[in-house]
C-alpha cells in the first residue's frame, strides 16, 4: 500500500484484546487509527486503549468513535477518509446467548463491509479464528485449505459462518479482503479474561488438581496485531493466514509449563487421563451449580476430543514475514496479567 506514515486505519473492537494491541502496534509504525468501542462513556471500554496512545506520545494519530455492529448506521462516515478496515469486533464466548453471538459475527461483518464498499476502503482485514478452520481431520496436517464442520459450539459456527460470509461479500462488493485466523491468543493486556487465558488464573491457584489433555495451540497476541499489519502492508498478500506457532499442546501441557515458569504456582503438573474425562464433566457441573466458572460443558468437551490442533503456520510464515514470540514468553506474559 506503498509508504505508511500517516495512513489512517478503522478498527472495530478497539477494546479487546486482539483489538487494542493492533491500536499500539499501528501507532508504533507510523499509523493513524481511528477506533470504535460499543460506548466513549465506559472507562474500561476506553481508558487502556488511550493509554496506548499517551504511552507513546502520539495522541494527535488516535480517534475513537463509538459504534454497535449490530447497527448498520453511522459506519461508513466513521471510515470515511481512512485506508483500510481491521474488522475484530465479536463476542469470544464459549457460552452466553447463541442467537448475540451469531448475529455479532454475521450481521456484523455484513455491516462493516458494506459500509466499506460505501466509503471506498481499498483494503479489509478480517479477524477470524482457527475455529473457522476446525481440528479436523485428525492427524493430518491443517492449513488454510481446511473449513469448520462442527456446529457443536455457538462460537465456533458464528466464526466459520461469518467468515465465509466475508468471502462472499468480497466477492459481491469487490473488496480486497485478507483474514487473519490465529489460534487461542495468549498474552497480556487484556481487560475481561477471554476464553483463551481465562484458565491460567485457576490453573494459578490449583482450582483443579488435573488438567485434562485437551488439544490446542497458541500465538502471542503481538503476533496476532503483527500479523493485522503485515497482511495490509504486502500487496500480494491474499486468502487466509493461519497463526498457530505452538500446536500440538494440549490443556496439560501449558499447565505444566505455568508450573515449570512459576514454581510458588499450585498449577497442575499431572494430567488427566481421557478415561475419567467424564468425572471432569461432572465436576465441572457440579462446581457451576455453586457460581464458579464452567470450562467442560458437553458440548465444550465433544468439539475437543474430536481432532487437533495441527496446524501449518507456514503461509504466514513465507507470504507475511512473520517471526514468532517463544512459548514460554506466551505464557510468561499471560501469568504476568494475574500477579
Amino acid at each position: 500500500m506503498g509508504d505508511e506514515s500517516r495512513r489512517r486505519i478503522f478498527v472495530t473492537g478497539v477494546n479487546g484484546h486482539i483489538g487494542n494491541h493492533i491500536v499500539r502496534d499501528l501507532l508504533e509504525h507510523g499509523y493513524e487509527v481511528r477506533g470504535s468501542v460499543r460506548s466513549l462513556s465506559d472507562p474500561l471500554k476506553v481508558d487502556h486503549v488511550l493509554k496506548h496512545a499517551e504511552d507513546l506520545g502520539v495522541q494527535d494519530r488516535l480517534e475513537l468513535v463509538e459504534g454497535d455492529v449490530l447497527n448498520a448506521d453511522g459506519w461508513s462516515e466513521h471510515m470515511k477518509g481512512c485506508h483500510g478496515l481491521f474488522h475484530t469486533a465479536t463476542i469470544y464466548s464459549t457460552q452466553g446467548d447463541t442467537q448475540t453471538i451469531l448475529d455479532t459475527a454475521n450481521k456484523g461483518t455484513l455491516h462493516l463491509f458494506h459500509a466499506a464498499a460505501n466509503a471506498q476502503i481499498p483494503r479489509i482485514i478480517y479477524t477470524s479464528s482457527t475455529a473457522a478452520v476446525g481440528t479436523e481431520p485428525k492427524g493430518q496436517l491443517k492449513d488454510e485449505s481446511n473449513w469448520q464442520t462442527d456446529t457443536n459450539l455457538p462460537y465456533t459456527t458464528a466464526k466459520t459462518q461469518a467468515e465465509h460470509l466475508a468471502w462472499e461479500l468480497a466477492n459481491q462488493l469487490d473488496l480486497d479482503v485478507r483474514v487473519i485466523n490465529p489460534t487461542a491468543v495468549l498474552g497480556g493486556g487484556f481487560i475481561r479474561p477471554t476464553p483463551s487465558v481465562d484458565f491460567f488464573q485457576d490453573a494459578l491457584k490449583g482450582a483443579f488438581p488435573v488438567a485434562p489433555k485437551f488439544s490446542m495451540a497458541a500465538v502471542h497476541v503481538r503476533d496476532v496485531a503483527r500479523a493485522h499489519r503485515r497482511a495490509f502492508e504486502v500487496d500480494e498478500a491474499e486468502g487466509r493466514f493461519i497463526l498457530a506457532p505452538h500446536s500440538n499442546l494440549t490443556l496439560s501441557t501449558i499447565c505444566r509449563k505455568i508450573r515449570e515458569l512459576y514454581p510458588q504456582s499450585k498449577s497442575p503438573k499431572l494430567a488427566l487421563p481421557n478415561v475419567l474425562l467424564p468425572v471432569a464433566v461432572f465436576q465441572d457441573w457440579f462446581g457451576g451449580l455453586f457460581g464458579k466458572q464452567r470450562y467442560l460443558t458437553r458440548a465444550v468437551v465433544k468439539s475437543l476430543k474430536k481432532g487437533d490442533t495441527n496446524y501449518s503456520s507456514k503461509k504466514a510464515e513465507r507470504v507475511l514475514g512473520m517471526e514468532w514470540e517463544g512459548f514460554d514468553t506466551c505464557i510468561r506474559d499471560t501469568v504476568d496479567a494475574y500477579l
